[in-house]
């Protein structure tokens, strides 16, 4: 059974000297939110997002980003989580500071 969120969760932890702070939230709220991130957090190295969400004939819909990170080392990670987590119909967002 899928699951899904209904308000943005933030959650902020630091990783060999790394800091990373991570947003879940609903996929209506994921439009525009990686540019106000960028925005609010200009020294950032990166804002890397993954999303899942049913379209109109309720397939799974899936996109991922790495912005800048080496291919397939940041995006795709976090959407495995999403999947893993059976999470639908949601976006994570992951700033990261080195």
């Amino acid at each position: 059974m899928m699951k899904t969120v209904t308000s943005e969760t933030i959650y902020i932890t630091e990783v060999n000297r790394s800091k990373f702070i991570t947003s879940l939230v609903p996929i209506s709220e994921f439009e525009g939110l990686q540019s106000k991130l960028k925005t609010e957090h200009p020294k950032a190295n990166h804002v890397v997002y993954a999303l899942r969400y049913l379209n109109e004939f309720d397939q799974v819909v899936e996109n991922s980003s790495d912005d800048g990170e080496p291919k397939g080392c940041a995006g795709v990670p976090a959407l495995n989580v999403l999947r893993g987590e059976d999470l639908i119909n949601c976006a994570v967002l992951i700033v990261r500071y080195f």
